[in-house]
């Protein structure tokens, strides 16, 4: 099993710590597709995944999630964070055992969601009064504490929709402070994806690379060489892949990632669990 970059004191440190500044933004890896933002002394928390309760709920069954890596901090520790995001509703982007503690030590929280899918999403944390949720849709943008948010379809493994035609699957666009970052939740490469991504100038592309296998008997993702084409074909400054060493059955390396990056001459950081990477204006 892997541990964290490091531990929960001394992330929590490295979070407090991280200047406030107006032109930086820091971004830390929590694990799967989870990400923490900072920028301007604000937090932003994208899809966190911070329990064991897919490991607990597939333990006795065919299809195991056993854990790769140990989890990179409690949700209880981040009581400072108020503005969440969640792309769809798989339980590794909408997590029970997470949002809970974190709506109830922080006294409330502001939880974005897909509009196709808010009561399931509130039907599954019971109603919860301390979670406010704020419904998006694909083409649509909220200001939500000062963060930017704009919805763009993700296909996982396809654009699916409600009978009113909005999007099950999203990814973000989040902007602040001069900055602005894609995070893909889950999805493959679709028509339209580069062109609703390019008018945002995007300084990182959080990309996912553990490819799309139907033997796993999950839905897919793009792997590194599509995710790092993505990253080129939007003109992200950076690329940073996630979805790879949380659970052994649905995971690839980096190296494919990394190659296909150094081949295009697309900037690119792996993290490790809990590690940060600071953009600078």
């Amino acid at each position: 099993m892997i541990s964290p970059f490091q531990s929960d004191a001394a992330l929590l440190a490295d979070i407090h710590t991280a200047s406030p500044e107006g032109d930086s933004l820091h971004l830390w890896w929590l694990g799967q597709s989870g990400f923490l933002l900072k920028q301007g002394g604000s937090f932003l928390l994208l899809d966190p995944y911070l329990s064991d309760s897919l490991t607990l709920k597939y333990a006795a069954t065919d299809k195991p999630h056993t854990r790769m890596s140990e989890r990179c901090i409690a949700p209880e520790a981040l009581d400072f964070v108020r503005v969440i995001t969640s792309s769809h509703q798989h339980t590794d982007h909408f997590d029970e055992a997470t949002l809970l503690p974190l709506a109830g030590r922080n006294e409330g929280i502001r939880l974005v969601v897909p509009a196709a899918v808010e009561d399931l999403a509130r039907a599954r944390v019971d109603g919860t009064p301390q979670i406010e949720f704020i419904p998006i849709n694909e083409g649509e943008s909220t200001i939500v504490d000062g963060w930017w948010i704009s919805a763009v379809a993700a296909a996982h493994n396809e654009i699916e929709r409600d009978e009113e035609g909005r999007c099950k699957f999203l990814g973000y666009v989040i902007q602040r402070g001069g900055f602005a970052v894609y995070h893909s939740g889950d999805t493959l490469w679709h028509e339209g994806l580069v062109g609703a991504l390019l008018p945002f100038l995007c300084d990182a592309a959080l990309v996912p690379i553990n490819g799309n296998k139907p033997e796993r008997r999950v839905a897919g993702n793009l792997n590194g060489t599509e995710a790092a084409a993505l990253a080129k074909a939007i003109g992200a400054k950076v690329a940073v892949p996630h979805h790879f060493e949380m659970f052994e059955f649905n995971t690839e390396s980096p190296e494919e990632f990394v190659g296909t990056c150094q081949r295009l001459g697309q900037p690119y950081q792996v993290l490790r669990c809990g590690e940060r990477l600071t953009l600078q204006k």
